[in-house]
């Protein structure tokens, strides 16, 4: 191959579309014997024996009249509860949290026709933006309907009844309208490997007629494909030559810079390999926090261009090779773009290609591409044993006052952690706080730092507590401002009725704190009502309802009295950008 930069893309196109039509070569020439061969089943059944294969154990979403069908068949699933949410916002954002704590595993979420769908939209383009896998089914008018296009409610009245399907192709990276029975199977394996290997939004039409025609079940003998094609050994051969020769130029002076993607794609164990066998300095970007334990000697806190600590930064911009694994280089991310890490001395690896300086090797992932590279670098591991890491401690600073600082908060919260604990930060001063302090071993950290939607955080922490509870993790830790607070506050109830328990500390700001530092400090659209006095109503409420008991088992009236006396910790406004309290509250270290 004389030129790897102008085929490998095409390459990559073409390899994909084989792999493609080989599993499904495979599929329907699947011959083993088993009482499934000449069973037939039900397109829904089918369809939730393709999630539970994932790892799928909730579904989110809020009923509506073209889903009510399939939600018959999710309510007599064994091994999927259904989790009816609020509103559909909250049900996307449920769905994104969970996938991001349930690794290996996908969200999902069941919207109605029109009105449902469009509701949840925002999540999902979150979702997509983030690279989060989540499968969004949509419950929609019959086949025939579709074909014969009556007036129908939840239509825009005008005949187009793909007229969401286009909407969702804005956000989703693969679609499927159901539209036969012959075709189903084949269509769902196909949405759901997508959502899998590239990691983003899928979304499934679901008419209520195909709902519950029966299929062979026989293609759910073959498990669905989820891996990543395997790179061209060729072009995959001179990538690592051409690394290679760049760390010799670097005379071995290396580091390694981890972000979001290498969660996301599934390459934290091949980073756990590459890290325990070569010993280079290891930091990360904000959306790769906790991707490599923050706990490990060889890793030396956050990079984020400008702003990062002196230490991080002199370290990272002084390197001679930046190894760069699965970056997404979004303002936030990069301190509003102030990186100064010349593409001359950059090797950036990618779930679909691989950079080296310039040039572009599109179909080498580095799912695959990781290992082999390992065992490259391994022989180097004495030399980088020598090199340099600062240190990432957070001391809690000792000051002579009672106002409760960002520079004191985050570092006293630091020390309440656990590990393996889930802690989801708000976009603003929880995140960015949050950010610069160490976690505990086993941590995850839950933000959303690129699509930044206000109130995320409260439906992400019902599916990432949902998640950690299926996995055995450690608490689920929120922290949330007022202002975010407020948009999806109605999940709290969500909470209450699955029984999860998770810790919430609102940073009561009267007010959009963010915004107001941005523009219009006294303006009186950045107030909203006190959340201190409606949290201490809600708390005081006697609930003395017969009713009520009745709906609420003993389990549910413990969760909340225990919420009432250690979940909220609530903090009010002071001048300037420090918070105030009469006193500091007592935060138990563990």
């Amino acid at each position: 191959m004389s030129d790897p930069t102008m085929t490998s893309q095409s390459v990559a196109i073409l390899q994909e579309e084989v792999d493609k039509l080989r599993h499904e070569l495979q599929t329907l020439n699947t011959d083993h014997p088993s009482d499934l061969a000449d069973d037939q089943i039900r397109i829904a059944d089918y369809l939730l024996a393709r999630l539970t294969q994932l790892g799928v154990t909730e579904m989110f979403g809020l009923p509506g009249d073209f889903n009510l069908g399939f939600l018959d068949y999710v309510e007599d699933n064994k091994s999927i509860e259904w989790v009816g949410n609020c509103n559909e916002l909250n049900a996307s954002y449920a769905a994104d949290g969970y996938a991001r704590v349930k690794d290996g595993s996908i969200g999902v979420l069941l919207t109605t026709f029109g009105v449902g769908e469009l509701s949840a939209t925002n999540g999902i383009a979150g979702a997509f933006s983030e690279h989060v896998p989540v499968l969004h089914i949509v419950g929609v008018p019959s086949t025939s309907q579709q074909k014969s296009k009556p007036m129908l409610h939840h239509t825009l009245g005008d005949g187009r009844f793909d007229a969401y399907l286009k909407a969702a192709q804005q956000f989703t990276i693969s679609q499927a309208s159901l539209n036969n029975k012959r075709t189903a199977a084949a269509e769902i394996d196909r949405v759901l490997t997508d959502c899998v290997i590239m990691a983003r939004p899928v979304y499934l039409m679901l008419p209520t007629d195909l709902v519950h025609e029966k299929i062979p079940a026989k293609r759910l003998q073959t498990p669905l494909n989820t891996q990543p094609q395997e790179n061209d050994p060729e072009v995959e051969a001179f990538v690592l030559d051409e690394i290679m020769k760049l760390v010799k130029q670097a005379e071995e002076d290396i580091i390694i810079l981890v972000d979001a993607c290498a969660v996301r794609h599934g390459v934290k164990e091949e980073m756990r390999e590459l890290l325990q066998r070569t010993h280079f300095p290891v930091f990360s970007a904000p959306m790769g926090k906790t991707a490599v334990p923050e706990t490990y000697e060889r890793y030396g806190g956050m990079y984020v261009g400008s702003i990062s600590r002196p230490e991080v930064k002199e370290r990272v911009e002084n390197a001679r090779l930046i190894l760069s694994v699965g970056a997404l280089k979004s303002d936030f991310n990069t301190g509003n773009f102030t990186y100064h890490i010349p593409a001359t001395k950059t090797v950036e690896l990618h779930s679909d290609h691989t950079r080296v300086q310039f040039a572009a090797y599109h179909g080498i992932g580095m799912k695959r591409l990781l290992p082999k590279l390992t065992a490259r670098l391994q022989p180097l591991n004495e030399g980088a044993k020598l090199l340099s890491v600062p240190k990432f401690l957070s001391p809690v600073p000792q000051e002579d006052n009672q106002i409760i600082s960002q520079n004191w908060l985050w570092p006293r919260v630091a020390q309440f952690f656990r590990p393996k604990d889930v802690i989801v930060a708000e976009t603003g001063t929880s995140s960015f706080g949050i950010l610069d302090v160490p976690l505990p071993h086993g941590a995850i950290f839950v933000s959303q730092i690129l699509w930044g939607s206000i109130g995320w955080t409260v439906g992400s922490t019902l599916g990432a507590a949902l998640a950690a509870r299926e996995r055995q993790l450690g608490r689920t830790i929120l922290f949330v401002g007022d202002g975010s607070l407020q948009l999806t506050v109605q999940e709290l109830s969500v909470m209450l009725r699955t029984g999860v328990t998770p810790i919430i500390f609102v940073l009561n700001n009267s007010g959009y704190t963010i915004e107001r530092f941005l523009h219009g400090e006294q303006a009186k659209y950045n107030d909203i009502t006190n959340w201190s006095v409606v949290l201490s109503f809600m708390s005081s409420i006697h609930v003395n309802s017969s009713v009520f008991h009745q709906e609420m088992d003993k389990s549910s009236r413990n969760v909340w009295r225990h919420r009432r006396e250690d979940l909220s910790v609530i903090y009010r406004p002071h001048k300037g950008r420090t918070l105030q309290t009469p006193r500091r509250r007592v935060i138990r270290k563990s």
